[in-house]
């Protein structure tokens, strides 16, 4: 479980790295994610246990299926901590697995992860569009929310297809649709203004942060919005996968209603104390993510075009 030959992480940029990274969106996604890594999970809720081990299997089975489990070996691109490679292989849909990821510190945080698990885990700092591995070298690439951060997609797939061994699948889930992105990010602008700005009153400064705190936060979003580089049409991103090789390719789509409640709920939950998200409230959260998430897939997803769900999932095979 060991990087080899690594750059460290640098979780403290400076102010110029930080002002050259708004020109240079690689640059962007390795400052700011060596800024979130240590606190990453927590910020998104993800833990190693049979709550993401369920979702993490759910959202794999949604669109690949269950054939050819367990795959014997397994890549991560764009791992962040380790969330989706970590929960499939506690799944038992993986055997053997690696992380890669742009950012020194997200790859550190996954192998510690990993460890702490006892997986059979290697780690790589990576270029999606130029992957450290031979040919033929897996039998599964797998990758959550990491497409729309990198540059050029058509070249990430094309590496992916290079990498994995005839016959092998791809499989990326959590990446934003274009109207989704849209909705997304408005629930959150309008959620972020009244949290902060109501927190101002007298009876409600209990649940204010302190403003240093949202100051870092709202430098953070400005970040947040250089690496996050694309939105994806279903049918565009299915294009693109097959003009780089692959073959069966599918896009899935999932999340509309808990997208619409999703998203002010992760909005608050960032703009207040921590303390003060309790365990009935965060439970509350979860329940009511699980239901509005089955009131999609039943009835939704029937009724309503798919291009209106915010996740976007993608799998396709290497020829044979």
């Amino acid at each position: 479980m060991t990087q080899v030959n690594d750059p460290a992480p640098n979780p403290h940029a400076t102010a110029e790295e930080v002002k050259a990274a708004f020109d240079d969106p690689k640059l962007a996604n390795v400052l700011y994610h060596d800024w979130e890594a240590g606190t990453y999970d927590e910020k998104w809720s993800i833990s190693y246990d049979e709550r993401c081990i369920s979702y993490a299997t759910g959202v794999f089975n949604a669109v690949a299926g269950e054939d050819g489990q367990p795959y014997p070996t397994a890549m991560e691109l764009g791992s962040g901590t380790g969330f989706f490679l970590l929960n499939l292989m506690q799944g038992g849909v993986i055997k053997k697995g690696s992380v890669t990821d742009l950012s020194p510190g997200m790859v550190q945080v996954a192998l510690r992860n990993a460890e702490k698990l006892g997986l059979d885990v290697d780690g790589r700092v990576a270029d999606a569009e130029r992957i450290p591995y031979e040919d033929n070298s897996f039998d599964l690439v797998v990758g959550h929310a990491v497409l729309h951060h990198i540059p050029d997609v058509r070249a990430a797939f094309a590496e992916v297809l290079r990498v994995l061994k005839p016959g092998g699948r791809f499989v990326f889930a959590g990446e934003p649709t274009k109207v989704g992105d849209f909705y997304a990010r408005k629930l959150g602008q309008i959620t972020w203004y009244l949290t902060t700005n109501l927190t101002k009153l007298p009876a409600l400064t209990g649940w204010r942060r302190p403003q240093e705190e949202l100051d870092e936060s709202s430098r953070a979003a400005a970040l947040e919005a250089v690496v996050d580089i694309h939105t994806f049409d279903p049918s565009d991103l299915e294009s693109m996968a097959r003009g780089a090789g692959g073959q069966d390719v599918r896009a899935v789509t999932e999340e509309f209603a808990a997208a619409l409640a999703g998203w002010p709920i992760r909005t608050f939950e960032a703009a207040v104390p921590q303390e003060k998200l309790t365990l009935r409230w965060r439970l509350f959260a979860y329940r009511l993510w699980l239901r509005l998430s089955a009131l999609d897939k039943k009835l939704l997803a029937k009724v309503l075009p798919r291009e209106l769900f915010y996740n976007v999932m993608i799998t396709g095979t290497k020829r044979s």
